[in-house]
């Protein structure tokens, strides 16, 4: 199996990246060891565990598993439609790592009122609602936009 040839241009900006990649890591390992206490390593590095686990341990696998479904279907559903679908799930998936653990924290409860004073459970609810929305207007778009086409299309088969 060969590889796919990839240009200079391409390559380049490749290496840019990962070294602005790296340019960062190196930043939040600086500002970590300097600004934060030794105390709070653990605190952070479950915080990690535990995003890495719901990432790589159910969110991951759970869009997976819809894309495949998906992409078996992809006779009868468009490429497009497909892929503004995913995109509201991997968004979906992101809000919901950052917003469950707050909704997390808030039961079990704060020092301080004030530190999530939110509700965060009905935010959550109220974007998957818009998300829900705007994926199916943007699916009625491409079905629009996608009639339209083919009406303006000739036909093929003429006699």
């Amino acid at each position: 199996m060969s590889a796919i040839p990839v240009s200079h241009t391409v390559r380049n900006i490749r290496v840019v990246l990962i070294l602005f990649g790296l340019a960062l890591l190196a930043t939040g390992a600086y500002v970590l060891t300097d600004e934060v206490s030794p105390k709070r390593y653990i605190g952070i590095l479950t915080w990690f565990l535990g995003a890495l686990i719901l990432h790589d341990g159910i969110l991951a696998p759970t869009i997976f598993g819809i894309t495949l479904v998906f992409r078996r279907l992809q006779q009868k559903i468009p490429a497009v439609v497909i892929a503004i679908v995913e995109g509201a799930l991997v968004i979906g998936g992101i809000i919901a790592l950052i917003v469950v653990p707050e909704i997390l924290k808030k039961s079990i409860g704060t020092l301080s009122s004030s530190i999530l004073p939110q509700n965060y459970s009905l935010h959550l609810a109220v974007f998957y609602v818009v998300l829900f929305l705007l994926t199916a207007v943007a699916i009625g778009i491409y079905a629009r936009l996608f009639a339209r086409r083919q009406k303006l299309r000739p036909p093929t088969d003429q006699d």
